[in-house]
């Protein structure tokens, strides 16, 4: 029986990083839950927006802050989900600007794949020194392993390029989740954003046939005021979505990137090891 090639050492190294990530998310969306209803209050509840200055009127021709407010308690709600797209677009662009180091990837992998072919092993690590981030982790990973197992005697060479393979996807499993953290939060408000928007809508609108009906005699510039207000919920929903949905794909399409340039590189190291120690 062959012997398993374990380190001992291995462990997680991004857990205070994650915890701060999650621990950001739960503490960051109540806030912005509070800011949404304190800017909708004061701010598009100001009397100034309202005819003679008072909130219980109608809002003054073509003012917006009025009618946003006039829509009802939904708009809090969809005014919290904008506010928590930008937030983590923010916080994800930082991260991935982090994640990608320092310089151009692709330059950089190229000059990570020609020391790897060169079996310059030692420059390619101090290469993934200075770019960092992400890529670099794990590319610097797979180097390391590749100059523990050139060591070891005894050991199939299958082995030993299974053990290089390992270390490769257990980092990119390490490096990965950072990246997607969060993502899921910008998915989920691109779902639910237009439908949040088209249910504030049907409630106005039942509001405003509603009052309509008591009223007894139509009266059409209070049903097109009342559908205006209902309407503003849903092209809230709809703008909020459409940028969640822009910044989904654009992370997505970056992570995209470095786990592909991470295959590459994993390639080339895995490849080159063979190479050099298959006649071994």
């Amino acid at each position: 029986m062959g012997t398993e090639i374990k380190d001992p050492k291995k462990k997680d190294s991004k857990p205070k990083s994650r915890m701060a990530t999650s621990i950001f998310a739960i503490i960051i969306i109540p806030i912005e839950l509070i800011v949404a209803i304190i800017i909708y209050k004061y701010v598009f509840g100001g009397p100034s927006n309202f005819i003679d200055n008072n909130p219980a009127n109608n809002p003054l021709t073509g003012n917006l802050l009025g009618t946003i407010y006039k829509g009802g308690w939904v708009g809090p709600i969809l005014m919290t989900t904008s506010l928590m797209v930008f937030t983590f677009f923010f916080e994800r662009l930082i991260t991935i600007h982090r994640a990608k180091g320092k310089g151009n990837l692709t330059r950089f992998l190229s000059t990570v794949r020609e020391n790897i072919f060169a079996v310059n092993i030692d420059a390619a690590k101090k290469a993934c020194d200075l770019q960092r981030g992400s890529l670099a982790n794990i590319i610097k990973a797979g180097l390391t392993k590749y100059q523990e197992m050139d060591k070891v005697q005894g050991v199939e060479v299958e082995k030993k390029v299974l053990a290089v393979q390992k270390e490769l996807d257990e980092s990119t499993g390490i490096e990965l989740p950072m990246l997607e953290k969060n993502l899921i939060i910008l998915s989920t408000i691109a779902s639910i954003a237009t439908l949040l928007g088209l249910f504030g809508t049907v409630l106005g609108m039942i509001r405003a046939f509603s009052a309509l009906a008591h009223a007894g005699a139509p009266d059409a510039i209070a049903l097109a005021s009342g559908i205006s207000e209902a309407l503003v919920n849903t092209a809230l929903g709809i703008g909020t979505s459409m940028l969640s949905i822009i910044f989904y794909n654009y992370f997505t399409t970056q992570i995209d990137k470095i786990v592909y340039l991470a295959g590459e590189a994993g390639s080339s190291i895995v490849h080159t090891f063979t190479y050099h120690h298959s006649d071994k």
